[in-house]
């Protein structure tokens, strides 16, 4: 059956096996007909409060039944869902807020501390459904027309690494594609449970956590915040057999486990483990290998295109850090600073386009301009070859990439370097400008229980494995990596508690990249 909207997977998947268990919760389990009354009282709610196609409801949200009930209900109403994480401070909350014009906002204040306060400093008042608050309605809300408020079925904001945050418009049409995408990459089906952990207010959570579960009517056990106990017991206890975060789950999911000397989990139904949004390294990749006893699959995505655009293979067994091949549906190319096409193994901007790419950003036609290209490409500003076999290799972003003596540096390379080496648990690399253009390479690093580097070795190792050009000019060791909150680490932050505002790296290699 073909589905124009994400409320008519789900409507379908409710009214054919009502009783399925579907969401599992530390206090209760809903069936698919549980979400459905849920989804019923929160879609009268909407129309109740004035609510209307094209208009944007604003979630401060942590993970829980009543989120993903609002998702589906903004659909049925026809209204973009727009989710924020409740643990962004006031600031970057009111910032979402002035950018998305919301007619309405709920806060998950049930499972939330966070979502409660922002609900308290919003005057919101309780919604029909318990643990659930609103807000009242901004009558000066203006609803989007035609047939892009048809096509929209959410904004994910962009994590903002670089520069202010971004609205990208999320289409129905490429949520659904990417869950059947998702779904059959994994042969995920109704005998299969997801860790949900991973916010459903960001890409990752939304479309292959949520919406490959509603295609292949598989359940997830849902969680607000990671703890890694409770991903222990889960595994243990509770029937999990897709575990899916980014690198730092894994890192410090595997550290609570040294810290508790459990060399392997009890994971019964575990037969898939995925990592995505951030970089891996192959350090982290054997571990987590070694750990659980089955290949830690990977892949490459971005808000920009819903789900992703590249997956590995299941049960593939590589021996680097490939982010897979492209799925159906999807466009590559890999071109230089003309926009042409490079040859295999070369390295140029990742160009993509197909049934996921977004409309364009949100109110924002200049920004929308800048990353598109004739034809449809959307220019991601990242970095990567493909390997003659067709798989994906990002290297790193092209603003990030760093000119040294004449040649071009690329951070990634020299971070899997400094992170194969014993006592190093992550790495970052930045360029900073020198007075004659220049740019000297700095490394801040973070080690395993803090433990000091013997940096003699440290050095030996680095001189093995770069160039000269390549290699750092100072190793910098720092207690923690400040990060998004979907796991990306913030460069920029870590160079400006180093450096003075006066010396920061710009190199910027396309306009608009």
């Amino acid at each position: 059956m073909t589905y124009t909207a994400i409320h008519q997977l789900f409507d379908a998947r409710a009214a054919s096996a009502p009783t399925q268990a579907f969401l599992y919760t530390p206090e209760t389990t809903l069936t698919l007909a549980d979400l459905d009354a849920m989804v019923t009282q929160l879609t009268q709610e909407l129309l109740d409060d004035g609510v209307q196609p094209g208009d944007r409801v604003l979630a401060v949200a942590e993970n829980c039944p009543a989120h993903v009930a609002l998702i589906l209900a903004c659909s049925r109403v026809g209204a973009w869902s727009c989710g924020v994480n409740a643990r962004m401070s006031r600031g970057e909350i009111s910032g979402f807020h002035a950018k998305a014009d919301p007619r309405v906002v709920y806060f998950t204040s049930g499972v939330s501390s966070a979502a409660r306060q922002h609900g308290s400093d919003a005057g919101a008042v309780p919604s029909v459904l318990p643990g659930l608050q609103r807000s009242v309605v901004r009558t000066q809300a203006v609803a989007e027309q035609g047939e892009l408020a048809a096509r929209v079925a959410a904004i994910i904001f962009t994590s903002g690494t670089t520069g202010t945050p971004k609205g990208v418009l999320v289409s129905h049409a490429g949520l659904l594609q990417f869950a059947r995408v998702s779904a059959g990459s994994r042969k995920l089906g109704p005998q299969d449970r997801s860790y949900a952990y991973l916010p459903m207010t960001h890409i990752f959570g939304l479309a292959t956590v949520l919406m490959a579960s509603l295609f292949a009517n598989a359940g997830l056990v849902m969680r607000s915040k990671f703890d890694p106990a409770d991903v222990f017991d889960a595994l243990a206890h509770h029937g999990v057999s897709n575990l899916q975060g980014p690198p730092t789950m894994f890192n410090r999911l595997l550290g609570w486990l040294d810290q508790q000397g459990i060399e392997h989990p009890l994971a019964p139904g575990l037969r898939y483990v995925y990592t995505g949004a951030a970089p891996l390294d192959m350090g982290l990749k054997q571990a987590v290998e070694k750990r659980f006893g089955h290949p830690l699959h990977h892949g490459y995505g971005l808000s920009e295109y819903a789900g992703a655009l590249c997956l590995g293979r299941l049960g593939e067994q590589r021996g680097d850090t490939s982010a897979g091949y492209l799925v159906e549906g999807a466009g590559l190319r890999i071109v230089n600073s003309d926009g042409q096409d490079v040859p295999n193994g070369e390295r140029g901007e990742i160009w993509m386009r197909g049934v996921g790419l977004m409309p364009g950003y949100f109110r924002d036609a200049h920004a929308t301009a800048q990353v598109m290209r004739p034809g449809g490409w959307y220019a991601s500003g990242d970095l990567g070859y493909q390997a003659p076999d067709g798989a994906l290799f990002v290297v790193g972003r092209l603003k990030e990439m760093i000119i040294r003596s004449g040649f071009n540096v690329y951070p990634g390379e020299v971070e899997a370097v400094l992170a194969s080496f014993p006592g190093i648990q992550r790495a970052a690399v930045v360029g900073l400008r020198e007075a004659d253009g220049n740019e000297e390479i700095l490394a801040f690093v973070e080690t395993v229980d803090h433990a000091p580097l013997d940096m003699e070795r440290l050095h030996a190792h680095i001189a093995d494995n770069l160039a000269p050009y390549k290699r750092p000019a100072r190793v910098i060791a720092v207690e923690a990596f400040p990060m998004t909150l979907s796991g990306k680490v913030l460069k920029r932050q870590l160079l400006e508690d180093l450096v003075p505002p006066g010396r920061r790296p710009a190199p910027v290699l396309a306009p608009g990249s």
